[in-house]
């Protein structure tokens, strides 16, 4: 019934039509009954297909009905919130400016009360000054005249009326302090919604991928000054194109990008390309999403191989550590194998280091005897790669460098002409040297933190940098017949790696001035073999 249904979806107009011309047209027997009820069924069966589709269709309007009130509930609060945020604001500057006036009016005030006091106090002393004058007009007696008109000279001359200023300290001008609202007025009549951000437009031209860093650069279809920031997500992917709804990762999100221009810095370049998308955001809403944009991110990626590293490593993706106890299972079957013949006792299956999974590759046995070693899990068969490796501080031996698949399993890298590498020893007396087919090539610089491998397969060339300033330690120069392994060994010590990295810039720089150097493959076959 299912396909039934799915068949007459897709052809139902077809189907219907079909169905009734066939119950018009068909005449009544035992034979044409069946055939009318086959075609009711049909017209059945699409009438009710299409009542669920209504019904689907009716409870999606329900729904977007429903969200549509909730969403309008939300944004009248918020509106509702906005006002509310500026009638209080409003309120706060009419109540800082009721307080100016206010205290305007009390210095006014209490200046021209403090002028009245004053005046009131010099009038009564001046009327009491002027009545005694006149009273003493009418003194006879000349000695007690000259007497009094001597006071009354006196007190004339120290009278407070004589230094009053009689103009006001401070006028009855209010005008400084009225307001005039007439532009906010004209502002608060143009409120209206905020406009949704247009999308940006990602410039795959100025977009920048080099030395594990990614430069992603936008620009905005018109100019819009009421964005305030950006938002940029990047996740990434395997496939090439716009991004894909299934088998992705999730986006990761960078936020309150102020510019039109973000880097991420320091990727593991781990899958072949990312995708990356940008918003703007104004102070109430974000845009759309600009058009993805996938940009390519390929690097060497690679895993240490543990099923065929050496018993006495501890191996896990991307560190390695000497393990003095892991060989003893390696040892029980050498000697299994030598007491075979007389004990009869078969030799004990070797085991791997703790949790170790079982070997996977079958192509080639473990390393054994002195041949400390562990390779990379991936061939490199063409093209220019880079990656970057650490040793513990207290690491006594080990070895960086590149081999065929071909090397032996008691074979040491640098001591065969299938294998090249640097070599650093602290053991007894500290020694930096280059090695390739049993030759060495004492290397007169110090050993760096952590060492750059450079691996340009065609051009036949393997060099070594210090990672941090990039220095030229050694460089390798032959003709690769065979593709070639990362390898890698170490003792009383280990090792950690880092891959997933492009070729720096200052390393594809220093490489155009290289091939003049001296220190190449060829150099050592002057020097006394170990």
């Amino acid at each position: 019934m299912d396909s039934q249904k799915y068949c007459f979806k897709e052809n139902e107009n077809v189907t219907v039509d079909k169905a009734c011309f066939l119950i018009s047209n068909i005449t009544i027997g035992p034979e044409s009954i069946n055939l009318q009820q086959e075609a009711l069924q049909r017209i059945i069966s699409t009438l009710a297909n299409k009542n669920d589709e209504i019904q689907n269709f009716i409870d999606t309007l329900h729904h977007t009905l429903k969200g549509v009130q909730e969403n309008s509930s939300n944004i009248l609060s918020e509106l509702d919130e906005e006002f509310d945020s500026l009638y209080s604001i409003l309120d706060e500057v009419k109540e800082s400016m009721i307080n100016c006036i206010k205290q305007e009016q009390a210095r006014k005030s209490q200046e021209l009360q403090s002028q009245i006091s004053q005046c009131n106090n010099a009038l009564e002393n001046s009327e009491e000054l002027l009545e005694f004058a006149t009273r003493s007009l009418d003194i006879k007696e000349p000695e007690e005249f000259s007497k009094a008109a001597r006071q009354i000279k006196d007190r004339v001359t120290m009278a407070s009326a004589f230094r009053l200023s009689l103009k006001p300290k401070v006028s009855d001008n209010m005008t400084h302090l009225m307001v005039d609202f007439s532009q906010e007025r004209q502002m608060l009549q143009t409120l209206k919604f905020l406009p949704v951000p247009k999308a940006p437009e990602i410039d795959p031209v100025e977009c920048l991928v080099a030395d594990n860093s990614v430069t992603v650069a936008w620009r905005m279809p018109e100019e819009d000054n009421k964005i305030d920031h950006f938002i940029l997500e990047h996740r990434k992917t395997n496939f090439d194109g716009l991004p894909r709804v299934k088998d992705e990762r999730c986006w990761e999100i960078i936020d309150n990008i102020k510019g039109t221009e973000y880097t991420l810095s320091g990727l593991k370049f781990d899958s072949k390309y990312m995708n990356f998308r940008v918003r703007a955001c104004n102070k109430a809403v974000a845009g759309e999403y600009s058009d993805p944009v996938t940009l390519e991110t390929k690097a060497l990626n690679f895993n240490l191989d543990n099923s065929s590293s050496h018993l006495n490593l501890k191996v896990e993706d991307t560190c390695v550590e000497w393990d003095p106890t892991g060989g003893k299972g390696q040892e029980s079957k050498i000697k299994g194998k030598e007491n075979k013949g007389r004990s009869g006792t078969p030799s004990p299956k070797r085991t791997s280091v703790g949790s170790r999974p079982p070997a996977v590759r079958g192509s080639r046995d473990r390393f054994t005897g002195e041949s400390y070693t562990v390779l990379g899990d991936t061939a490199i068969e063409s093209g220019q790669h880079y990656w970057e490796v650490k040793a513990q501080k207290d690491c006594k031996s080990y070895s960086v460098g590149v081999a065929y698949k071909t090397l032996g399993k008691f074979d040491q890298l640098g001591k065969t002409n299938t294998s090249w590498c640097i070599h650093v020893n602290n053991w007894l007396q500290n020694t930096f040297a280059a090695k390739h087919n049993n030759k060495v090539k004492a290397l007169d610089v110090t050993v760096p933190e952590k060492i750059g491998v450079f691996c340009d397969f065609d051009g036949g060339q393997l060099s070594f940098y210090d990672a941090n300033s990039k220095q030229l330690l050694y460089s390798f120069k032959t003709k690769f017949t065979q593709p070639v392994l990362p390898g890698f060994m170490v003792w009383c010590g280990g090792l950690s790696l880092s891959t997933g990295m492009q070729v720096p810039s200052a390393v594809r720089t220093l490489q155009k001035s290289e091939n003049g150097m001296t220190g190449s493959a060829s150099s050592l076959n002057n020097v006394v073999t170990q």
